[in-house]
């Protein structure tokens, strides 16, 4: 199974203190596994390359459970596929974070009394970089305290110059192959940040508003709208009808008074109008309105902007430098004192658009802006995941990719600040425009400036996969790890980041997808479902519970929930339970240390073991077998899962307990029994390892004398199977089980010893007997043995004398009293299943419930009458 048999193993008796303490493992181990190399992949070796680029973290952050979670995915599969023999890749970085750093900044500068205009644009960004050298990176040091196992020589930050140098490449290619242009479109503006951001960057959420019913015209030319944002009025340039809708056909191409200023608007036949909604009039404002932007491309319409990018009006006079909200009642108060206000202002929910960096409600509004002509970028990126070259896991996650890429409208890449890539664009003083790419010099002379705007973060991230390995110059990283394997990121950045990196993936790398699969997976939410949030408040600093449980508990914990594509409670009591785990992994190990568990020699021939070590073995086989298949799945919940079980049930539970006796007693088999132990804890913390690695590597090259399990083999299904054997230990596990659980039922104590006669004969039991005894605290039967209780189970016969255990007549008593209550509890519920009138009337959910009674009630029944059998009688 392992290439150990050479290895001579310490002294384990003195080599493990009593108790595990991760604080005083975990922090110096990931030291000495950083100083030794293991995390560095070689671009020059022969083995298969196995990569992963991580979910750069912006600059500003600090680690979140949502990382945690992701980062021990992650390293869970790079440690494995390390352990396989593969040149593994985890490559870490940064993202530069253009608003919100750019906004952290700024902060401290309006705590100095200044804005970034008093600086300067140079000087500005030079303090940024400064603030990153000083405060960014945080999340770096607490990757290292999870475990990441990433390679740190190949760390990268979205604005070093080999990233920014791919950035100038790409632009300057899309340019010329006219894909990247600039237009004025109505985009989404933040008045706080004061920049253009994404769709994606916009978070939408139900806000009350006030729907206002407006009359528009005089007379018989006059018709009503009705808004929520009565400001943008001012800048209405039409109203449009639907051009089938009979009630305003006399009206279409007339003009009509807007009301509130000296101008006079078109009515305008449009099929976007839907004629059942509302009044089936709406006013047209095409400089503050995406809708109505289109409308008045269509109609020819003049677009008038109405406010500055601070949100502020600047047409008007009576509104002039008012802000939006303020302008919104001052509008409604002059609309009703001209009695233009048809109905009262009603409470209206409605979808509100606000900025996901600070919360400010989104502005749309036109601007010159540079895009990215997405269309064949796009289909591109859905050709490759139809046509298999990269697959979605979970499958049924692949509709939500479809829904984004084969609908995507073009990119707004441009953003309003200064910090970040600074848009490759310079403008001459006879209108010229030139691209600039990373080997061209920059025009000079009189009257050429730079484009003032700086390229959008996602632009730079979504070049992630390949600009990190050397793009656009053909390096050796590039050829040895591209693309990368699998990339394991949350469903809620597949618009954002996933669809980034495919298109620009595709159209840098000749069609060569960035990552034969997308592994996506859920969110971490609290124990009760809830999202975390600092509002709630329900976020949790994992490095509290690292601090109070260990790493590995947290990871464990993490990995337990991780079924594929859906989201991941956690609670502390959970983090506890892996805690318990951890220890109980230690303590076990420590004490199979003590009694012979070793891997030194040739693992005995099955002729030589007994059935409790071929059962063990066979279980073993099967978990190497279930945990490979859920690794290749990316079924993290279930091998986790099969990993504790089999820990800590199978080994320490059951078959550590089995073999007390055979080690105890010495000689041959204890010495065979040894050796199977220390195979299966070998075997078993290298499975465990990828998932909690620190506890893990402790215990194994204390078992082991090995170097470290990051550099171990991973192990293999050796294809030894027992299934007699493993028949024989589950009658044996049956027998135990009943007999626990009638000493349970008659409340005894579970150190209270019991004498007992084992009939065991013609059944595989009897080479089992003493070690039966010894796990029930059964006594041998002595001269005054009475039977006072017999169980027949798994073809055997347990007598037990309860004589001087427990009060037989108080039992019955208590017995005959809980058959009373669960006899009367199934009289009632069959008198009203029995009712026809009642079920005719019961609702569903009622009628269930009175059936859950009865057969808890039969179940009951069923149980106390056997307890009562089995009591002595008299």
């Amino acid at each position: 199974m392992t290439e150990n048999a050479q290895q001579q193993p310490p002294a384990p008796s003195t080599d493990l203190p009593t108790q595990y303490a991760p604080a005083d493992v975990e922090g110096p181990l990931y030291e000495r596994w950083v100083e030794r190399g293991y995390f560095e992949a070689d671009e020059k070796s022969d083995k298969p390359p196995y990569t992963i680029v991580i979910p750069p973290p912006n600059v500003t952050g600090s680690l979140h459970l949502g990382h945690a979670f992701q980062h021990t995915l992650m390293d869970a599969l790079t440690r494995r596929k390390r352990m396989q023999g593969y040149e593994a890749l985890w490559l870490p970085g940064m993202d530069h974070a253009g608003i919100a750093t750019q906004n952290k900044v700024e902060q401290q500068l309006a705590e100095e009394g200044k804005s970034r205009h008093d600086l300067g644009r140079e000087e500005f960004v030079e303090r940024v970089w400064q603030w990153k050298e000083e405060y960014g990176g945080r999340i770096l040091g607490q990757m290292r305290r999870l475990g990441d196992g990433v390679d740190w020589s190949r760390e990268r930050f979205t604005m070093d110059d080999g990233l920014s140098k791919a950035v100038l490449t790409i632009f300057k290619r899309l340019y010329d192959d006219e894909l990247i242009y600039r237009a004025e479109r109505i985009i989404n503006w933040c008045p706080r940040c004061l920049t253009a951001i994404s769709d994606i960057e916009v978070e939408y959420q139900e806000d009350a508003g006030e729907l206002v019913s407006i009359r528009y015209g005089e007379g018989e030319d006059s018709l009503v709208v009705a808004t929520t944002r009565a400001e943008t009025m001012l800048g209405d340039t039409a109203v449009a009808v639907h051009p089938e809708d009979e009630r305003y056909k006399h009206l279409v191409g007339k003009l009509i008074k807007l009301p509130l200023t000296d101008r006079s608007i078109p009515v305008v036949a449009d099929e976007h109008v839907d004629p059942e909604f509302g009044t089936g009039a709406v006013k047209v404002t095409p400089a503050h309105d995406p809708n109505d932007f289109e409308i008045g491309r269509r109609h020819d319409l003049p677009s008038l902007t109405i406010m500055d990018e601070h949100g502020v009006i600047t047409v008007h006079g009576p509104f002039i430098g008012l802000d939006r909200f303020e302008a919104r009642s001052a509008v409604v108060g002059a609309l009703k004192e001209q009695g233009r206000i048809v109905a009262e202002k009603r409470p209206y929910m409605h979808s509100v658009g606000h900025c996901s960096r600070c919360k400010t409600t989104v502005e749309p509004r036109l601007s010159m802006q540079w895009w990215v002509k997405v269309g064949p970028l796009a289909k591109a990126a859905g050709d490759a995941v139809r046509d298999g070259r990269v697959k979605i896991h979970p499958e049924d996650m692949s509709k939500r990719y479809f829904d984004w890429v084969d609908n995507m409208h073009d990119w707004c890449i441009s953003r309003q600040l200064w910090w970040g890539h600074r848009i490759p664009i310079w403008y001459g003083p006879d209108g010229e425009v030139v691209c600039v790419g990373p080997d061209d010099e920059p025009p000079t002379g009189e009257g050429w400036t730079q484009d003032s705007d700086v390229l959008d973060t996602w632009f730079s991230s979504g070049l992630w996969p390949f600009s990190t390995l050397g793009w656009p110059e053909k390096t050796p990283d590039l050829k040895k790890f591209y693309p990368t394997d699998v990339l394991l990121t949350g469903h809620d950045i597949i618009f954002f980041w996933v669809a980034r990196m495919m298109m620009f993936g595709l159209y840098a790398m000749d069609g060569e997808a960035p990552f034969h699969t997308i592994a996506l997976t859920g969110l971490v939410r609290d124990e009760f479902g809830k999202k975390m949030s600092k509002s709630n408040p329900n976020a949790v600093d994992p490095l509290v519970w690292m601090d109070a449980y260990g790493s590995d508990a947290v990871r464990f914990t993490l990995a337990n929930g991780a079924n594929p594509g859906a989201d991941v409670p956690i609670g502390e009591d959970w983090v506890k339970a892996s805690r318990n785990f951890t220890n109980k992994i230690w303590n076990a190990t420590r004490f199979a240390l003590m009694n012979g568990a070793t891997i030194e020699g040739p693992l005995p021939d099955a002729s030589e073991m007994s059935a409790a070590d071929r059962w063990i073995l066979s279980r073993l086989n099967t978990t190497v077998a279930q945990v490979d298949a859920y690794y290749d799945d990316y079924q993290f919940a279930k091998l986790a899962d099969a990993l504790y079980h089999f820990a800590w049930d199978e080994v320490f539970d059951w078959y550590v307990e089995l073999s007390k006796t055979t080690f105890f007693a010495g000689g041959e088999p204890a010495r065979v029994s040894g050796r199977v132990l220390g195979e299966v804890l070998d075997v078993m913390l290298r499975l465990l390892h990828p998932v909690i690695p620190f506890v893990t590597d402790a215990l194994w090259t204390t078992l082991t004398g090995g170097e470290s399990l990051v550099i171990g083999d991973w192990p293999k299904d050796s294809g030894f199977r027992d299934k007699a054997a493993e028949q024989e230990i589950e009658l044996v596990q049956r027998v135990i089980t009943e007999v626990r659980r009638f000493r349970k039922d008659q409340g005894l104590k579970d150190g209270q010893k019991v004498p007992a006669r084992l009939d065991l004969t013609g059944t595989v039991l009897a080479p089992h007997e003493a070690a039966i005894r010894q796990l029930l605290r059964l006594q041998p039967e002595g001269d005054a043995f009475t039977a006072t209780a017999t169980l027949p189970v798994a073809g055997a016969e347990v007598a037990l004398d309860l004589s001087g255990t427990i009060d037989v007549a108080a039992e019955r008593k208590r017995l005959a009293k809980d058959l009373a209550a669960a006899e009367k509890e199934k009289s009632q519920a069959n008198g009203k299943l029995g009712n026809e009138a009642f079920l005719a009337k019961a609702p569903d959910h009622v009628v269930d419930k009175i059936r859950t009674r009865l057969a808890k009630a039969e179940e009951d029944i069923a149980r106390i009458q056997a307890q009562l059998e089995r009591l002595p009688q008299g």
